[in-house]
């Protein structure tokens, strides 16, 4: 096995641009899909309601999340069994082959009720490979970093994610502006679909050439045999449980966030322009805090960047919320919606680094794929169905901030409650992951 942790900076640079340029073009392609709700609900879930044509479409995309946690077990143990090269090159090629058919499709009104049944069976194929994505490359990323640069190392992940959605936002606002609205239905959604699959080949090429962290030949014919998944499993579960809380407070928060460009068109009733650069600003912002957040964990340690963050979410985000609702406008979106972005972007790196480095290499990929992907399954798929209910059934335009809040509280419980981790800071030295 290659210790990178020992080699110079570029090769370690290299293999984590790798390994994130492919993680950000599939979330994009992923991702995508919540900023043309609209617009695909209205070509293959037409309805008699504007509500019930949005809740059939955001019913689709939260079918991706179903299949997340069987690519979760699946690609993440075979990641730690197969190493972290072939997984990743597996779960992009599944999703490219998703991509390429949500985006050739026919509508509804073309092909009958074939085109809905084939858009939920490539979001199910899309959801199963990115439930495979963020274990093997989340352990990727932290088993070639040294160990003062995990964090940051990490935090690439989740800005991988970022820039993928700011992407997302770009292209809408840019298509938004040079298309009619009956052009942006028509088509205008697929094409945004299409500059993703334009974009696999070359992250597929880039992943072929990365070097591995998983010494697979010292496993099969050397040592002891060590226990199975499920047995190291066991020995982890308040590990595994307080990240399943912590994750989940974070998955809401995301695609809560995601959802502010619907939001805005559907709830506020703002130009679709407005609403895209919303965005493309606030997600765009949170790039920067994200990496900003791992330096910081690098160096204070990974729970005080945890901590502080998740307490002023709980302190600003009704007052933002209700600044929002009540003075619609470029003002409120684009400066209310970035504050919260910022702020709650800085936990990220601290929260990926804490919870692979917690988890020995031999199940590494696999429970943080499966915890991931339950969380992102149970609460992610469903929290802009739920926001949406629950603006439906209040007549309440305020009604995600209180959903935020209940997240918000119970991720701090957790971040609280979970040991520290970062090398120097939890009281005795840190080994690197490749040696553990």
């Amino acid at each position: 096995m290659q210790d990178f942790a020992g080699r110079d900076n570029v090769d370690f640079r290299r293999a984590a641009f790798g390994a994130t340029i492919g993680n950000m073009l599939e979330f994009y392609d992923f991702i995508v899909y919540g900023f043309f709700a609209i617009q695909i609900g209205h070509n293959f879930f037409p309805a008699q309601s504007e509500y019930s044509s949005l809740m059939l479409s955001l019913a689709t995309f939260g079918a991706g999340f179903v299949t997340r946690p069987v690519g979760g077990i699946v690609l993440g143990i075979y990641s730690d069994r197969a190493g972290r090269r072939p997984a990743m090159l597996l779960s992009f090629a599944l999703m490219g082959l998703a991509i390429l058919t949500l985006a050739l499709t026919p509508s509804k009104n073309t092909i009958g009720m074939a085109g809905p049944i084939i858009v939920i069976v490539a979001r199910l194929v899309q959801g199963f490979a990115l439930g495979g994505e963020v274990g093997p490359t989340t352990a990727y990323l932290i088993e070639i970093a040294p160990p003062g640069r995990r964090a940051f190392a990490v935090s690439w992940q989740p800005t991988s994610q970022q820039v993928a959605a700011t992407c997302g936002a770009l292209v809408g606002v840019i298509l938004s502006k040079t298309m009619t609205a009956d052009a942006l239905e028509a088509y205008g959604w697929r094409i945004a679909f299409l500059i993703g699959a334009v974009s696999l080949p070359f992250g597929f090429w880039i992943r072929r050439g990365l070097p591995e962290t998983v010494d697979r030949r010292s496993r099969e014919l050397g040592g002891p045999q060590k226990p199975g998944h499920l047995a190291l499993a066991r020995g982890h579960l308040r590990t595994i449980a307080l990240a399943l809380m912590i994750l989940a407070s974070g998955t809401i928060a995301t695609y809560g966030a995601h959802y502010i460009t619907t939001f805005a068109q559907n709830t506020l009733h703002v130009e679709s322009s407005l609403a895209f650069a919303t965005g493309l600003v606030g997600i765009g912002l949170g790039t920067g805090s994200t990496l900003l957040g791992g330096l910081l964990a690098d160096r204070f340690g990974r729970k005080p960047v945890m901590i502080w963050p998740q307490l002023a979410m709980l302190v600003l985000s009704y007052p933002v919320f209700m600044w929002i609702v009540r003075s619609p406008g470029p003002a409120s979106l684009l400066g209310g919606f970035s504050m919260l972005t910022l702020i709650g972007s800085l936990p990220s790196g601290a929260i990926y680094a804490m919870l692979t480095e917690a988890l020995p290499q031999e199940i590494r990929g696999g429970v943080f794929a499966t915890v991931y992907a339950v969380a992102i399954a149970c609460f992610g798929g469903t929290a802009q169905l739920i926001i949406t209910w629950l603006i439906h059934i209040s007549g309440n335009a305020l009604a995600p901030a209180w959903y935020l809040l209940c997240a918000n509280v119970v991720g701090l419980v957790a971040i609280v409650l979970i040991p520290e981790t970062a090398p120097g800071k939890n009281g005795e030295p840190h080994p690197s992951p490749l040696l553990a």
